[in-house]
């Protein structure tokens, strides 16, 4: 009977572990990005209180989840003044 000797090399499946999450991380925050800056140009000069249900609402349908307040307060307060987004999701 033949046998096989494997190795495990813990630092290259880390640096892939590591590239992988990141690389998901850049997708989210693409997501969210994109999301918020098309509320930001539908909804900007909006009053907060009208732009929170329908943030909420989105971002559960694009990410999953929901936002906090006082996040979303300030999210929609962004949107309302026009702001534009660059998300960044860092992964550790």
């Amino acid at each position: 009977m033949a046998r096989s000797k494997v190795t495990f090399d813990s630092n290259a499946f880390r640096r892939n572990l590591n590239k992988v999450a990141n690389e998901a991380g850049a997708k989210v925050g693409s997501k969210i990005s994109t999301l918020l800056n098309g509320m930001s140009s539908e909804f900007a000069g909006r009053p907060v209180e009208e732009i929170k249900p329908v943030l909420q609402s989105r971002w559960r349908a694009a990410v999953g989840g929901s936002i906090p307040d006082p996040e979303l307060s300030e999210y929609a307060a962004k949107i309302a003044a026009g702001e534009t987004f660059d998300v960044k999701v860092n992964v550790r």
